[in-house]
């Protein structure tokens, strides 16, 4: 309804206070309020159950994590990752692309490298985990890590974790790499936005070293 109806209203009738607008304002507020009073308490009831999300509902399940069993309760669509990082306090590994391409959620289950992104955690019961914590023992850092640090293998760290548990998958398979082009294909499955492949590589190189003197000592 125009403002110039409006305003003819109001010459024609100046004493009344009515207009078109305001009419309809009050019709169409009165009406909202009647609808409302229209739905029953079943409707009512059935109106909010649609809008309320389902699904399956959290189970109990123990994750065998670092050595030591866990005991959870999580939904069935929570990853491991996950899993570790609000309901462990694992939070080593880090959640990055979540699609199971950069490898900053790099755990080792049952001796193979994965993307705990990708892993579910009620997949994961039964399995050895291991996370980054696990390679700290008495507050010494594993060869790998020293590795790292010694090569300037980080730079921002939030992919370091992911680095160096790959790097301790792929030596627990292949103790003894020759060259850095070797260490490089390794660890393929990893990216680093702040490009330390060259320290990465000569880690990994390093770690080998020390951990195969380690064994021989």
């Amino acid at each position: 309804m125009s403002k110039h109806h409006d305003e003819l209203d109001e010459k024609a009738h100046p004493n009344s206070g009515f207009s078109r607008r305001g009419f309809l304002r009050g019709v169409g507020v009165t009406s909202g309020a009647l609808g409302g009073a229209i739905l029953t308490e079943e409707e009512a009831e059935a109106a909010q159950s649609a809008a309320t999300p389902s699904g399956p509902a959290a189970v109990p399940i123990t994750l065998t994590v670092n050595g030591k069993p866990q005991k959870l309760t999580v939904e069935p669509r929570v990853t491991l990752l996950d899993a570790c990082r609000t309901q462990l306090d694992l939070t080593g590994a880090k959640r990055v692309c979540d699609r199971g391409t950069c490898g900053a959620c790099t755990m080792i289950m049952n001796g193979k490298v994965v993307y705990s992104c990708t892993v579910l955690a009620i997949d994961a019961q039964g399995k050895q985990i291991s996370t980054i914590e696990s390679l700290t023992v008495a507050g010494k850092a594993h060869p790998v890590s020293q590795a790292f640090v010694k090569n300037d293998a980080q730079q921002c760290g939030y992919c370091t974790p992911g680095f160096v548990m790959a790097t301790k998958g792929y030596l627990d398979r292949n103790p003894a790499p020759t060259t850095e082009e070797q260490a490089g294909k390794a660890l393929g499955g990893n990216l680093c936005r702040c490009g330390t492949y060259v320290g990465v590589r000569k880690a990994v190189i390093e770690a080998a070293k020390a951990m195969k003197g380690a064994k021989n000592a």
